[in-house]
């Protein structure tokens, strides 16, 4: 499954990307509000993209690599997951390496992706957890036409500020 934009290619990961995986999930700035184990080397990386190849063939994921439309390099994912049972709604997830930020790339990976969700996936509902301290993500968020869920947590993670869309 591949998505397009206007300046992005989004694509499944494959064993071809275990450097730009490494270097995504690696990067200090893209994990300063993530709570998660970082790839190492080239065998962690590798290890998480087969592990994300068999959710998606498993149909518990989408996830994209994302690349310029020049470029074969991954600058960022983007994913959905964690589906409710009834498949009605999923969460979605997003990376960017730090010199891709604010240039409108993610803006234009998450819509692609939002549509996608409606339109192919027949999801109802789209929801974004994010760190209260990361600005960058809320504004995304924000301007994508996510509102912020009050009242609503992300259970486990009390400085995750919740956000949807429908």
């Amino acid at each position: 499954m591949k998505l397009e934009t206007e300046r992005l290619h989004l694509k499944p990961l494959s064993e071809n990307h275990v450097e730009d995986i490494l270097k995504i999930r690696s990067n200090e700035i893209t994990n300063r509000y993530v709570i998660r184990n970082a790839p190492k080397n080239n065998y962690d990386a590798l290890q998480f993209i087969l592990m994300i190849k068999e959710r998606t063939l498993n149909n518990e994921s989408f996830y994209f690599g994302i690349s310029l439309k020049n470029q074969q390099n991954l600058i960022g994912t983007i994913c959905l997951y964690n589906f409710t049972e009834d498949r009605k709604t999923a969460e979605v997830g997003y990376e960017l390496l730090p010199e891709f930020h604010h240039q409108g790339f993610m803006s234009e990976a998450l819509k692609a992706v939002v549509d996608f969700s409606f339109t192919d996936v027949h999801l109802q509902e789209i929801v974004a957890m994010t760190n209260k301290f990361n600005e960058n993500s809320k504004s995304l968020l924000l301007k994508s036409g996510f509102v912020l869920e009050d009242g609503r947590e992300d259970e486990g993670f009390p400085d995750n500020l919740v956000f949807s869309i429908k």
